[in-house]
């Protein structure tokens, strides 16, 4: 009966979740916050409904690039971020949907003037993978 229980132990923790390091490049203000959305699959990414959404201040911004760090257990997923300049808690347009803030994706960095399919910037975080980049792109 110990040795089920201490697998059952081990197993357990195997699927809490780590902090999982980011590293957001290529911020040009100090003002307003972060906002990470994640989202587990591109249906979550289509629909705008993220697993979870974390808000960040920008007080650790040196030289317009800093680190958060994000709970999440070992699986895919697709990050999005705002550079929320204003502080409204959303991505400012102008009247054809062009950001007027800074925006990024995981591993990713925005080429084309389109939305990236979820599977462009999906990361597969394992208990060795813990680190994912994003470069904020300004329009």
């Amino acid at each position: 009966m110990s040795v089920i229980g201490l697998i059952f132990v081990t197993f357990s923790f195997n699927l809490q979740a780590q902090n999982r390091q980011i590293k957001v490049s290529g911020v040009r203000s100090e003002k307003g916050k972060i906002i990470v959305s994640i989202f587990k699959n591109a249906e979550s990414y289509e629909s705008e409904k993220p697993f979870k959404r974390l808000v960040f201040d920008k007080k650790e911004l040196t030289n317009g690039s800093m680190m958060v760090s994000v709970p999440l257990e070992s699986g895919v997923y697709g990050m999005a971020m705002v550079d929320d300049e204003n502080n409204n808690g959303e991505i400012d347009k102008n009247f054809v949907g062009i950001p007027q803030e800074g925006f990024g994706f995981s591993n990713f960095f925005l080429t084309k003037m389109k939305k990236p399919a979820f599977d462009e910037f999906k990361v597969n975080l394992s208990s060795t993978n813990t680190g994912v980049e994003m470069k904020v792109k300004y329009l």
